[in-house]
């Protein structure tokens, strides 16, 4: 069940409804109910593994706190991850594995074909599975008590705003909210709205338009050469991140709308001035995430300086298999990893450079804007990229650079994009983004401001009217996080 289908608002409608109709203590059940019927809608076998996972973490939880010995608590706490980890690894890189094994032995001259599964991979499951491993890992340590109510924990695993895409919550902030009593608010349902529809923009509007473009460009890469792969790129950029965070706001609207208040998940990345501020910016419950769980307990920066920089490349490796069982997605991690560890290593010398224009402080930050963006769109090639020798070719032929702007323009014609296309994907672009707070990235909140009614609701109309109106309807995307 898409976000962007009518479907799924018809399912929006009803339970918002029936929340707000219902009593108190009888809405989480309704939560969970919706949420179960929202994932058995991809395919309803998916519900004997989450509700597997839910279960295994669910005890474990309590067996972890009930148990005295730290030797038992880690055993617990074993359980918990093994399980956990091990059917993300079946469903999702057992083949990945059996493969590159294969490819690798075969260089070798050792003819061993280790069996293909084929496996089809739940939706969200990256997801569940570290929300889940984060509520256990809590517990083991001390921070979280664990939860005693079943049907909770069950509904803190699978609720259905955030459960295919995130943002991978943390029970310390969503657990409670579980609890509290949500009542009927006609600003905080407004704010929701508009977050949706900001998101729903973002989408179908903004991301499928520039799909369109980039699909053609990297289904085909041996037919395009220099500036034309270059503005696919920066499309597939701006593609990504409207997609994403497109699905981040409407998950956030859902939510706001019922009265939970879920982390938020971008801050501007691409105004970030460095490849580590980039990733205190783009999927923020990911990078906290990996930071809080696989870098902090290799040691962090609290080691000597070779250490550091194995435990970034490391944590950026596995946030590169985490998005894919492909060597292409190993490589985008490793070169975030790279461009860590360089620009540690660089600092100082970085830091002479640029001195003499230090005092010029816009340009200084624009000139730092630029490189981390060129940076993060290049690694974006083999996030994008359908294999690895699609890698090569796009990289390859995106050197042919060629003055010639017809190309560019057959391509814009053979996908169908008009000078109104790219205008209105510019015009939302620069729209959103002034939608924004400055300081803490969130949406301008009309009631805040105190703004006429009248003056409202002709936004309101107005983003009503350019989702209806200006809508990719001849392709209905999924979003791209759902795949992983």
């Amino acid at each position: 069940m898409l976000f962007n289908s009518l479907q799924f608002l018809i399912f929006f409608v009803v339970v918002v409804s029936l929340y707000f109709i219902l009593p108190y203590n009888r809405r989480n059940i309704l939560l969970l109910i919706s949420s179960y019927y929202f994932y058995m809608s991809w395919k309803a076998e998916y519900m004997i593994l989450i509700l597997f996972v839910t279960i295994v973490n669910y005890l474990t939880g309590i067996k972890i706190y009930e148990t005295k010995s730290n030797k038992g608590k880690k055993r617990y706490l074993i359980t918990s991850l093994v399980v956990s980890l091990g059917l993300l690894f079946i469903f999702k890189y057992l083949d990945f594995f059996s493969q590159s094994t294969t490819y690798i032995l075969k260089k070798f001259t050792l003819n061993l074909d280790f069996p293909v599964f084929k496996l089809l991979l739940p939706v969200g499951i990256s997801f569940y599975t570290f929300q889940t491993l984060s509520y256990t890992i809590d517990v083991y340590r001390g921070n979280l008590k664990p939860e005693k109510s079943f049907s909770t924990f069950a509904l803190f695993v699978s609720f259905f705003p955030q459960l295919v895409a995130g943002p991978i919550e943390r029970s310390t902030n969503l657990l409670p909210q579980f609890y509290e009593k949500h009542d009927f608010d006609y600003d905080r349902i407004i704010n929701g709205l508009i977050l949706m529809l900001v998101g729903f923009i973002k989408k179908v509007v903004v991301a499928d338009r520039l799909s369109i473009l980039v699909d053609q460009v990297y289904n085909n890469p041996n037919n395009y050469y220099g500036f034309t792969i270059i503005i696919a790129t920066i499309a597939f950029a701006v593609q990504i991140y409207y997609d994403f965070s497109g699905y981040s706001d409407i998950a956030l609207g859902i939510s706001q709308i019922m009265g939970f208040n879920l982390m938020e998940n971008f801050k501007k990345p691409y105004f970030a001035k460095s490849i580590s501020e980039f990733w205190k910016r783009w999927h923020i419950s990911l990078s906290s995430w990996l930071k809080d769980y696989i870098y902090i307990p290799l040691g962090g920066s609290r080691v000597i300086k070779w250490r550091v920089y194995y435990n970034l490349f490391i944590t950026f490796i596995i946030s590169g298999l985490w998005h894919g069982a492909n060597w292409t997605f190993v490589i985008w991690g490793f070169l975030h990893g790279f461009y860590s560890v360089f620009g540690l290593i660089t600092k100082n010398i970085r830091d002479k450079i640029m001195f003499p224009i230090r005092k010029l402080e816009k340009l200084n930050s624009f000139i730092q804007m630029i490189i981390t963006f060129i940076l993060v769109d290049f690694a974006w090639i083999f996030f994008r990229a359908n294999n690895f020798s699609d890698c090569i070719n796009i990289i390859k032929n995106m050197l042919h650079i060629d003055i010639n702007l017809y190309p560019i323009k057959q391509l814009f014609w053979s996908v169908n994009l008009t000078k109104l296309d790219m205008l209105l994907v510019l015009v939302c672009t620069v729209c959103i983004e002034l939608l924004r707070y400055e300081k803490n990235g969130r949406y301008i909140d009309f009631n805040r401001y105190k703004f006429p009614q009248v003056a409202r609701w002709t936004v309101y109309v107005t983003i009503v009217f350019l989702i209806l109106t200006f809508a990719v309807y001849s392709r209905a995307n999924q979003f791209i996080y759902f795949q992983f």
